[in-house]
């Protein structure tokens, strides 16, 4: 009797670890495609970019801001700077 207690709680917690894994499953799958998605709209976003806003992204990357107001000086910790990413990212004309 015992024996078949044991197996019948076995089977439950096994039953339990399948779902679990199911789900686990299903939400990777969910967060991979998610993922793809972003990193394509990443490539737009790059390939969309002229050269010289890649040029200045690139500066930008490095350390360095490429708006009027501080052009050229070097961003304290690469903290952001929303004029600079307005340089880069903003409507293009």
């Amino acid at each position: 009797m015992a024996v078949t207690q044991a197996l019948a709680t076995m089977k439950e917690e096994f039953t339990e670890i399948l779902e679990r894994n199911a789900e686990l499953e299903i939400e990777n799958q969910h967060l991979r495609e998610r993922l793809q998605d972003l990193e394509e709209k990443n490539q737009d976003v790059k390939e969309g970019l002229s050269k010289s806003r890649q040029n200045l992204e690139k500066l930008y990357k490095e350390g360095f801001h490429v708006c009027n107001e501080m052009y050229g000086s070097r961003r304290v910790n690469d903290e952001p700077c929303i004029f600079c990413q307005d340089v880069i990212y903003g409507e293009r004309a």
